[in-house]
């Protein structure tokens, strides 16, 4: 099991995230929107401006304070 650091002591399980995406398009903010009406919204930002939005495999929309370029992977070498 790999966990990314989502910030303040925070962490969600890398194999669950399906996305991490940034939070200012509109089809991103509807999803925190309906994740929060049916209570599914998980806010990890501690009071800051939310900068990603993990999108996981259990329907639940957990939201974070460090930016969606944190967590992308280094693409691999290729020779």
């Amino acid at each position: 099991m790999t966990l990314y650091n989502i910030g303040f002591g925070s962490y969600v399980t890398r194999e669950r995230v399906i996305a991490v995406v940034g939070p200012d398009s509109a089809p991103m903010k509807r999803v925190v929107q309906e994740s929060r009406e049916r209570g599914a919204l998980i806010d990890a930002t501690f009071g800051r401006k939310t900068a990603s939005v993990f999108v996981m495999d259990s329907g639940h929309v957990v939201l974070s304070a460090l930016p969606p370029e944190r967590f992308a992977e280094p693409e691999p070498d290729t020779p």
